[in-house]
């Protein structure tokens, strides 16, 4: 990925909550066939005294899991809010007409070893971490848990998928927010983008510009 030192986002924590907010993500691997792309949402697992890891799972009919080994290479990208940008919402371009368009965004590449878990108990708890999470974002006032269903049903829906694992060797951030234009252009861009519903994006990049004040 092309990174630019003013769109360096370096900080683990960051780029850990990021995915925990975004945390659909696609893996891509390198099979027989050449690269591959999975879409799947992963959870985030971090323990004392081991690597921080990525846990998620797939269908048993995708040969992804057959087709790859032990500590394959593995690459999976989660991309958060992104947006267009008009170059008349900067103010410079009605002074000096020196400006175009532009996409803003944040994403996060991490890096690491794949790792195949086809065995029932690894599974269970990943779709019941997966669940538990992805619930309470619903606001239900009675969340849907596991045992909601019939212990024959979920032994054979977990029968149909394998967990898998990345063991995070490295983690690239790219937070693409304006940050290499001036002050004035930055504010009001990230207004216009609010204006416009985008209010994630528009506050990271206010965020932006907060931090580079500190």
């Amino acid at each position: 990925m092309y990174l630019p030192e003013h769109f360096v986002e370096a900080r683990d924590e960051e780029l850990l909550r990021t995915i925990a907010a975004y945390p659909f993500g696609a893996l891509v691997l390198r099979g027989p066939n050449g690269l591959d792309a999975n879409h799947v949402p992963f959870l985030i697992d971090e323990a004392k005294g081991r690597p921080t890891r990525l846990l998620a799972h797939v269908a048993r009919a995708n040969p992804m899991w057959q087709e790859s080994t032990d500590a394959d290479e593995a690459l999976v990208i989660f991309r958060a809010d992104d947006a267009y940008v008009s170059p008349n919402w900067y103010p410079s371009k009605h002074q000096f007409h020196r400006q175009v368009p532009t996409w803003n965004y944040r994403v996060v590449h991490v890096h690491g070893k794949l790792h195949i878990h086809d065995d029932e108990r690894f599974v269970r708890g990943v779709v019941a971490r997966l669940t538990r999470i992805h619930e309470a974002k619903t606001g239900a006032p009675q969340p849907w848990k596991m045992t909601d269903s019939s212990a024959e049903y979920i032994d054979q829906m977990l029968s149909n998928i394998v967990g898998i694992e990345i063991e995070i060797t490295k983690m690239v951030g790219k937070w693409k927010l304006s940050q290499n234009k001036d002050e004035q252009d930055r504010m009001n861009a990230a207004r216009e983008l609010r204006g416009r519903g985008k209010e994630a994006i528009s506050g990271a990049m206010l965020d932006t510009l907060r931090e580079s004040h500190t």
